[in-house]
């Protein structure tokens, strides 16, 4: 009976598998030796993972132990290619050595000649330890080639979504953005930082929406992605690795967003939402989580209820306490009484004409001011610099960890805001769009907030609840809905729109001032 063995086979890479041919040139090596040896191959386990790491947790050593418990007593010969496919960890090389013995299995490598003798352990544990010195002495070398080029404002890992590497002539391999995904995540990004989206359950709601960002195999975008998407500083285009000594990095690769709304998201990351996302919230009822019972201020719930020819949509207070509770009113009537109030919103053509003259003026006139910044933000970050010089001096002076931290945490602080100057200040001598370019959105939604709201997107009709009114609506069954807090755009227009005649008072625009 001819003797039975395994092959075991193991690359560094992934990538090995796909481009050299690892697995399958280490697979035809040990079947020729088996071959001749007139060995019967009985399986063959492989393992794509990396060097580092426990090899007795690696999947295809885990299969090999296994099938040859289940196959004791039988004797067999376990073939592998190479030493360094075996381990290289000396530890691990020795509890794989006792392992194999305890399963009456004997290992043969293509290019080492085991010996069971004390002099043949000995040889074989040094050969262990070169295994593991130049895996640690690559392991060095690597990291110190990716800290320089980290230094130099080079990202060196996983690129993040709306990135990816390419190859340039001057810069080697630098993250470039990749189109869509790159846009979608600009959207979500400089509209959690303005207010368009309040939570990150908005911002979960809109990713999932779009067909070009990442997905998990159920086609969802997990709270801890998007907590990731919102703090990664590599966005705003800087580098920050605190381990090796690298903060506030200016990389070489083009930010997706500006440093100013990075800041502002992360500023909004603690903000209360104003019309919540609640996961209940759908499409069929778009106000709730937005509309208030109008006797007890507690939220509107709504539902579906069953009739004899269908079933019908009604919003209702589920408050006990609540004279109204259980009283629904239909759907149909809230939306149209809703309509009504955006329809009363909407300014006449005379005076939104007066208005967008008036406001592309003042923006104009925003334009030169902003050319004459530059010197302004300069002193901004000399006093910066001055600071930030005065606390790494206390720093040497002092002995005291808390007052180092407290000093680190205020340079951390004002170098932050250097950042954001310094691109404030690039972009003094930028030509800024003309204000049409500008708000020529925000505009037309102004002219019409009923438009967006009869978008089939449910994220449209939650931004115009939010756009429009400075707080969420109460309603009455009764008596319809209370006195709204209009948004300010909207109230100001409101304010001159004298009996919709069209008119601008006498004050103009700007707010009256009081006289002494």
């Amino acid at each position: 009976m001819s003797q039975k063995a395994v092959i075991y086979c193991r690359v560094s890479s992934k990538k090995q598998v796909i481009e050299g041919h690892g697995l399958d040139s280490q697979d035809f090596r040990c079947r020729e030796y088996a071959k001749s040896k007139g060995y019967e191959v009985a399986a063959i386990f492989t393992d794509d993972v990396t060097g580092e790491g426990d090899f007795m947790k690696r999947p295809g050593m885990v299969k090999l132990l296994r099938f040859l418990d289940d196959n004791m007593p039988e004797k067999y010969v376990v073939i592998f290619d190479d030493l360094k496919r075996y381990a290289r960890d000396t530890i691990f090389h020795l509890s794989l050595r006792n392992a194999m013995k305890l399963r009456n299995a004997t290992r043969e490598c293509l290019n080492f000649n085991f010996e069971d003798t004390p002099e043949g352990e000995f040889v074989e544990t040094v050969f262990a330890a070169q295994s593991q010195l130049e895996r640690q002495q690559n392991s060095r070398q690597v990291s110190q080639k990716m800290k320089a080029r980290m230094q130099k404002g080079y990202y060196c890992f996983n690129p993040p979504p709306g990135y990816r590497y390419r190859k340039h002539a001057n810069h080697g391999k630098i993250l470039t953005r990749e189109e869509p995904c790159a846009s979608v995540i600009v959207e979500a990004l400089e509209g959690f930082a303005c207010g368009r989206f309040e939570t990150q359950s908005e911002i979960k709601r809109f990713l999932e929406s779009s067909p070009h960002y990442p997905k998990d195999k159920n086609g969802q975008v997990h709270y801890t992605r998007i907590r990731t998407l919102l703090g990664n500083k590599l966005l705003a285009g800087y580098i920050d690795m605190p381990e090796w000594g690298i903060r506030h990095l200016k990389g070489q690769h083009e930010p997706l967003i500006s440093y100013e709304t990075y800041q502002k998201v992360q500023q909004r990351l603690n903000g209360q939402a104003k019309a919540p996302a609640r996961p209940d919230i759908r499409q069929d009822f778009p106000l709730r989580g937005f509309l208030l019972c109008g006797h007890c201020g507690k939220p509107f719930s709504s539902c579906w209820s069953t009739g004899r020819n269908g079933k019908y949509p009604y919003y209702l207070c589920h408050s006990r306490e609540c004279t109204m509770y259980g009283k629904s009113v239909r759907k149909e009537k809230v939306e149209e009484e809703f309509e009504a109030l955006l329809a009363d919103l909407k300014p006449s053509p005379p005076l939104f004409f007066v208005a967008s003259q008036m406001f592309t003026d003042l923006w104009n006139e925003q334009r030169e001011a902003l050319k004459l910044d530059g010197d302004t933000i300069r002193k901004e970050i000399l006093m910066i610099e001055r600071k930030t010089e005065q606390f790494f001096n206390r720093i040497v002076e002092t002995d005291s960890p808390i007052l180092i931290t407290s000093y680190e945490n205020q340079i951390r602080k004002l170098e932050e805001e250097k950042i954001r100057l310094n691109e404030n200040i690039a972009l003094c001598g930028r030509p800024l769009q003309s204000f049409d370019e500008t708000f020529r959105t925000a505009f037309t939604f102004l002219s019409d907030p009923q438009k967006l709201w009869h978008s089939d997107q449910l994220e449209h009709q939650r931004a115009v609840l939010k756009l429009a009114f400075d707080d969420r609506l109460s309603y009455c069954r009764n008596e319809g809905f209370r006195t709204a807090a209009i948004a300010l755009p909207f109230s100001l227009l409101a304010q001159f729109n004298v009996n919709k005649s069209g008119m601008v008072g006498d004050n103009g625009l700007e707010p009256s001032t009081s006289t002494v």
